[in-house]
């Protein structure tokens, strides 16, 4: 999530300058919303379509800012890389899509060039999401569910934590990281979002309760820090958005960055509980 910019400190007159953006931030919000719960609930290769393509264009503002220049064929042979590995995963499942993005890594180290390892590092994260997000939903009922719970935690701890520390403010979370971002924020977005995960686990599920708060929590607390992982690459490149083809949200980066952790979260849990075969009924049937 894009940094909200030094708002804790901002006086009571310029307060109404700090919710300018609010329109169009609640539109993106809406249209993103719908496209992903379509996505969920038709699947199959319209998921996977979706999946790729989203992911090749956060892949595609990750290259530009570690290459340091405009893009180049190699650069966007490597996108184009990224969203197939998506596509074909309802083909060939995840070896089919860990294959491709292997490839990708080759021909990433063969043009070396600026940001070599930072592209092969892109390569793996972006696959690595792809293949847990495409594993997760699989085929069946329990993978709409898997989807919408890890939304909703990841979605409400980046709009509560938003809001939480636009209103409050207060003292600084990582100032050396991310300015912007505040404890009032970090916690506010803690209780909603695990609040709002918890909520989707009694619908899903008759599993204890107790492990989707657990659960929530945790995803909700790897969320921030996926997004505080994002801010310090952003700062080690000097790039403040990451892009602006969301509006009010910034870049693809921007928004993608709090599902990082918790969709692997979600492949670990599933995986250990019942299989890779079974990750969303192993998230939420216990």
């Amino acid at each position: 999530m894009s940094d909200p910019s030094e708002l804790g400190s901002e006086p009571s007159g310029g307060r109404r300058s700090l919710w300018s953006d609010l329109g169009p931030r609640l539109i993106s919000a809406m249209v993103m919303i719908a496209l992903t719960v379509a996505a969920l609930f038709v699947g199959s290769y319209f998921f996977a379509a979706v999946v790729g393509a989203v992911f090749a264009g956060a892949y595609r503002e990750w290259e530009t800012m570690v290459s340091r220049a405009p893009l180049t064929p190699t650069g966007m042979a490597l996108i184009g890389i990224v969203a197939l590995s998506g596509l074909i995963f309802p083909l060939f499942g995840a070896l089919g899509s860990l294959t491709v993005i292997a490839i990708g890594c080759v021909i990433a180290l063969l043009a070396r060039g600026e940001g070599m390892w930072w592209r092969v590092l892109g390569l793996l994260i972006y696959g690595a999401i792809i293949i847990a997000a495409l594993v997760m939903r699989g085929d069946t009922m329990a993978g709409v569910w898997a989807g919408l719970y890890l939304g909703t935690v990841v979605w409400m701890t980046d709009s509560a934590a938003f809001f939480t520390g636009r209103q409050i403010g207060g003292e600084k979370l990582a100032p050396d990281i991310s300015p912007g971002k505040t404890w009032s924020g970090a916690l506010g977005g803690l209780a909603l979002g695990t609040g709002a995960g918890l909520v989707i686990w009694v619908l899903a599920t008759d599993s204890p309760w107790w492990i989707g708060l657990a659960l929530s929590a945790a995803i909700s607390v790897l969320g921030q820090l996926g997004d505080l992982s994002e801010s310090a690459v952003k700062r080690h490149f000097r790039v403040k958005d990451s892009g602006d083809i969301i509006p009010g949200h910034g870049g693809l980066m921007d928004r993608l960055d709090s599902l990082t952790f918790g969709v692997l979260l979600v492949l670990l849990v599933g995986t250990l509980h019942l299989g890779f075969g079974s990750v969303a009924e192993g998230l939420l049937y216990w």
